[in-house]
C-alpha cells in the first residue's frame, strides 16, 4: 500500500465538519489498523470566528487526535461550495490518488448548502474518478489561469467500493451507527481542537454555543443514536443500497 493509499477517506465542506459527523467512526478504524483520511473542501477563510490559518492549524491537532494519516484541504470557496466540472475534477484527482475503498460523505440535505452541495459534488467526483478515458489531474492543468494543488498526472480510474453518509446533521432515520462508546472522549477532544471555533468569545457568541454547553450537545446526540443500536456512543449513517446478511445468527441489535 502506497502512502497516500486509504481504507476510508472521509469528504466534508469546512474543517471540523468531519470531527462532528463522524470523527469517532474514523478513530475506531485507525485504531484497527485501517489507514484513514479527510479531505476538507474548503479552508474556512468565511468563518464567523478565526481565520483559515487558524483552521489548518487546528485540523492537524485533531487529525493527530484521531489517528488520521492523510488530510488535506481544497481552495474551493467557503460558503460557496458549487458542483462545478472544475470543483468535480479537483475531488476525483484526490480519488484516484488516494484510491479509498469506502468514501464518506455528507447527507445530501441539511441547512448549510455547503454541507448538501458537498453530497452531490462528492458522489459525482467518485464517478468521474473511475472514468478510464479521463485524466482529472490533466484536465484540471488545462484550466486556464488557474494554480491547482499538485496532483500526479496518468494515475489509474479508481471508484470506491462503498459510498455512505453521515447523517448527524440532518434528522434522518440511518441505515446503520458506529458504536463509539470507546472513542467518544478523543472524537469530543478532536472538536475541542477548534479553540477559535469552540471556546466562548465575544464574536460570534449569538451564533455559537457557549463552551459548557458543547459537551452537552454532542453527548445528548451520541447518546440517542447509541440507545437506538443498544450501546452507550453513536454515529449514524446512511446507504442507499440494500444491506446483505449472511447469517441471521449474527445480525446484531436484539428486537425485543
Amino acid at each position: 500500500m502506497s502512502k497516500t493509499t486509504l481504507d476510508i477517506l472521509a469528504i466534508a465542506a469546512h474543517r471540523d465538519d468531519v470531527e462532528q459527523t463522524c470523527g469517532g467512526t474514523l478513530l475506531k478504524a485507525a485504531q484497527r489498523g485501517q489507514r484513514t483520511g479527510i479531505l476538507d473542501l474548503t479552508q474556512g477563510e468565511m468563518g464567523t470566528r478565526g481565520t483559515a490559518e487558524d483552521r489548518a492549524r487546528e485540523a492537524a491537532d485533531a487529525a493527530k487526535i484521531l489517528g488520521v494519516g492523510w488530510r488535506r484541504a481544497l481552495d474551493i470557496p467557503d460558503g460557496r461550495v458549487e458542483n462545478t466540472w472544475e470543483n468535480r475534477l479537483k475531488v476525483a484527482a484526490v480519488i484516484r490518488e488516494t484510491r479509498p475503498r469506502v468514501v464518506i460523505l455528507p447527507y445530501w440535505k441539511g441547512r448549510h448548502p455547503d454541507h448538501y452541495t458537498s453530497s452531490v459534488l462528492g458522489y459525482e467526483a467518485c464517478f468521474l474518478a473511475g472514468l478510464a478515458k479521463l485524466d482529472p489531474a490533466a484536465a484540471l492543468n488545462s484550466v486556464a489561469g488557474k494554480e491547482q494543488t499538485p496532483v500526479p498526472l496518468n494515475l489509474p480510474p479508481h471508484r470506491p467500493f462503498k459510498i455512505i453518509y453521515a447523517t448527524l446533521y440532518y434528522d434522518v432515520r440511518p441505515s446503520f451507527v458506529v458504536d463509539i462508546s470507546e472513542q467518544f472522549e478523543k472524537k469530543f477532544a478532536s472538536i475541542l481542537a477548534y479553540k477559535s471555533q469552540f471556546s466562548d468569545q465575544e464574536v460570534g457568541k449569538d451564533l455559537f454555543p457557549a463552551q459548557a454547553e458543547i459537551r452537552a450537545r454532542v453527548e445528548s446526540m451520541a447518546r440517542y443514536y447509541g440507545m437506538l443500536a443498544g450501546v452507550t456512543f453513536a454515529e449514524p449513517f446512511l446507504q442507499k443500497e440494500v444491506g446483505l446478511v449472511e447469517d441471521l445468527l449474527a445480525v446484531p441489535v436484539k428486537s425485543i
